[in-house]
């Protein structure tokens, strides 16, 4: 039970001192885990901690440590509610658990403004790194946290206008992987549905969905190309728009795992998901439940967020290697929607 001092007042180390009957320094020594206190003192010391819910500063400390490190990070992903970023995160967590360090996350929501207002809090905060998955096209804004000593790593996309590492995927090849294997089940008029154009992954998996279109001797028909679909219930209203045409597509690609869980509310809604085949970019909760399953470029959310902890602690323990850019690589699922024959 907490013995808290009336009236609110957090208690002090001198509180803990006068409760343990001990010196002030003997209670430093036991906070800090400096060592030199008899073990008995040492229980005295705890017990008192304990009655009375002490709890250190944790600014004090870093005052007092004289390379001013927080034991803390920053990771600011696109949005934690979605799979992906929610797994990159959960990887961060485990990284840093072990080494006793905290994360601070939070959404940027593709909103540039929002990356350089939560980048500059965590600054003032002093984190001794930062993961970021840009937001915007300039992350110059950065340098002065660079110069000022705190480590940064980019996750998912890379930084335009700063030097630091950066973890992504090999967005073109595993789009390209997609659609070549829609192709190879026969089909030839393969839609395309895409994120915003503004966010650097999604025009690289417009580029691998071209690029394989074109290697397979096809051309790309604007008609069937739908981009900058923000939302589930966008990507509904567009795969039932093209499905409704007079020549409607025997196949569609969605680049983002919200845009195919749209598409799959479609499909099913209209009672054509036996008929239509559909390869999405990244994986999903129960995707492998539906009936049929749906087939995926699977992305490795937890291999680029231990990666990108990995690098960014690096920097953090002392590495003054030049920037680097590490690519993780896609695996296609097969389950079943992408393995439909047109009609």
């Amino acid at each position: 039970m907490s013995l808290r001092e009336p009236g609110g007042r957090r208690p002090t180390m001198r509180d803990v001192a006068a409760r343990a009957q001990v010196s002030f320094k003997t209670v430093s020594r036991v906070v800090n885990d400096e060592g030199g206190v008899s073990p008995p003192l040492e229980r005295r010391v705890r017990k008192a901690i304990d009655e009375l819910d002490f709890r250190p500063n944790v600014g004090a400390r870093i005052l007092r440590r004289s390379d001013r490190r927080t034991a803390s990070i920053g990771l600011l992903l696109e949005d934690v509610a979605n799979p992906f970023s929610a797994a990159v995160q959960r990887a961060v967590e485990d990284e840093a658990e072990h080494r006793g360090v905290v994360v601070y996350s939070a959404s940027l929501d593709e909103d540039p403004a929002r990356e350089r207002a939560l980048a500059k809090a965590f600054g003032a905060r002093n984190v001794d790194g930062l993961l970021l998955v840009p937001a915007g096209d300039d992350q110059s804004h950065l340098a002065a946290e660079l110069r000022a000593g705190t480590a940064i790593v980019c996750v998912d996309r890379e930084a335009n206008n700063l030097p630091v590492d950066s973890v992504v995927t090999t967005n073109e090849i595993g789009a390209a992987e997609g659609v070549r294997h829609l192709a190879a089940a026969g089909h030839r008029r393969i839609a395309f549905l895409g994120d915003r154009t503004t966010i650097a992954t999604a025009r690289q998996r417009y580029v691998g969905y071209e690029e394989a279109l074109r290697g397979l001797g096809l051309s790309v028909d604007p008609a069937l190309v739908v981009r900058d679909v923000r939302d589930a219930g966008v990507a509904d209203g567009a795969v039932t728009a093209l499905l409704g045409r007079p020549d409607p597509p025997t196949a569609f690609f969605t680049a983002q795992n919200l845009v195919t869980v749209g598409a799959v509310r479609a499909l099913r809604r209209l009672g054509r998901e036996h008929a239509v085949a559909l390869v999405g970019f990244d994986d999903f909760l129960l995707a492998d439940l539906l009936r049929p399953g749906v087939t995926v470029v699977a992305q490795d959310p937890t291999a680029i967020g231990r990666i990108a902890a990995g690098l960014l602690f690096a920097r953090i323990d002392g590495d003054t290697s030049p920037p680097q850019r590490r690519l993780v690589p896609t695996t296609l699922i097969r389950r079943g929607s992408g393995e439909i024959a047109p009609d």
